[in-house]
C-alpha cells in the first residue's frame, strides 16, 4: 500500500485495514503488504481501542503502540464526534480504520467515518482482507451470482420470524441467496426460529468460526436440520439462506 504524505494544509487518505476474524495469528489471514502498511500510520480510528491494541502488537507494532493515536468510533459514538473526526486528516495526515473483525464498514458503524471522508473529498482506500459474509457464501454452495445482506434481522421473537418468512420469499421468488447475521448470544434463537417458521426444503448453510481451526462450516436443508441437533452457541456466525 502506498502511503506517500501530502502537502502541509492538506488533507490526508483514509485506509480501511481489515482485522482477523477470530483469535489468529493476523499473518493467517491479513496480507504481508497490509500488515506492513500499519507501520505507517499514527493515527487510528477503531471500534474498540483494546481490541485494536491487541491486533496491532501482534501485527508486530507492540513496542510503538503507546505513540499512536486512538479514536473510537462505534455504537456509542454520536454524529458530532464523528464529524469531528475531519481534523484528523488535517496536514496530510493519514487514517486507519480498523473494525473489531473482518472488513471495516461493512455492517460496521466505520461506514460513518467513510461517508464523512467522501463528503470531504478524502480519499478512500481499501485494504485486502478476510469478509466472513464472502467467505460464508463462497463455502455454502448456494447461489453466488445472486445475493443480498440482509445484516441484523430483528431481536424480538415475533418480528424475527416474520423477517425471516420475508425474506425466505424473496429468495424463493428470486433465486436470490439471503445472508444475515446476529448477535452471538442470540444465534441459537436464531436458529431455533429458522427451523420453526422456514419450509423443509429451503437450504440453510451455517458458518461459524470462519478461518479459525473450530470452523464449522455446512449447508443442509431445513428437514435435514432438524435431525442435527446442532448447537452454534456463541460463536460469530454467518447464516446463509436459499429457497431455491
Amino acid at each position: 500500500m502506498n502511503m506517500t504524505g501530502h502537502e502541509p494544509g492538506t488533507r490526508g487518505a483514509l485506509y480501511l485495514i481489515p482485522s482477523p476474524l477470530g483469535d489468529n495469528p493476523p499473518e493467517e489471514v491479513i496480507p504481508s503488504s497490509v500488515l506492513e502498511s500499519l507501520k505507517g500510520f499514527t493515527t487510528f480510528v477503531v471500534e474498540e481501542v483494546r481490541t485494536a491494541r491487541r491486533y496491532l502488537s501482534r501485527a508486530g507494532l507492540k513496542g510503538s503502540i503507546r505513540d499512536l493515536q486512538f479514536f473510537e468510533l462505534n455504537e456509542h459514538t454520536d454524529e458530532a464526534a464523528i464529524e469531528g473526526y475531519i481534523h484528523l486528516f488535517d496536514g496530510g495526515n493519514n487514517v486507519a480504520l480498523i473494525s473489531e473483525a473482518g472488513l471495516p464498514a461493512v455492517a460496521d458503524p466505520g461506514a460513518q467515518l467513510v461517508a464523512l471522508a467522501h463528503r470531504h473529498g478524502i480519499r478512500v482506500v481499501p485494504a485486502v482482507g478476510p469478509s466472513s459474509l464472502m467467505l460464508a457464501l463462497m463455502a455454502s454452495g448456494l447461489n453466488g451470482q445472486s445475493f443480498a445482506f440482509c445484516g441484523y434481522l430483528p431481536a424480538k421473537p415475533d418480528a424475527r420470524k416474520e423477517r425471516l418468512k420475508t425474506i425466505e420469499k424473496i429468495s424463493a421468488s428470486t433465486g436470490q441467496t439471503q445472508i444475515f447475521i446476529e448477535t452471538p448470544y442470540r444465534n441459537d434463537a436464531m436458529f431455533t426460529d429458522i427451523l420453526s417458521v422456514c419450509r423443509p426444503q429451503t437450504k440453510i448453510c451455517v458458518a461459524a468460526d470462519i478461518t479459525l481451526p473450530d470452523a464449522f462450516i455446512r449447508t443442509m436443508n431445513v428437514a435435514q436440520w432438524k435431525t442435527s441437533g446442532l448447537t452454534i452457541g456463541k460463536r460469530p456466525c454467518v447464516f446463509v439462506l436459499s429457497a431455491i
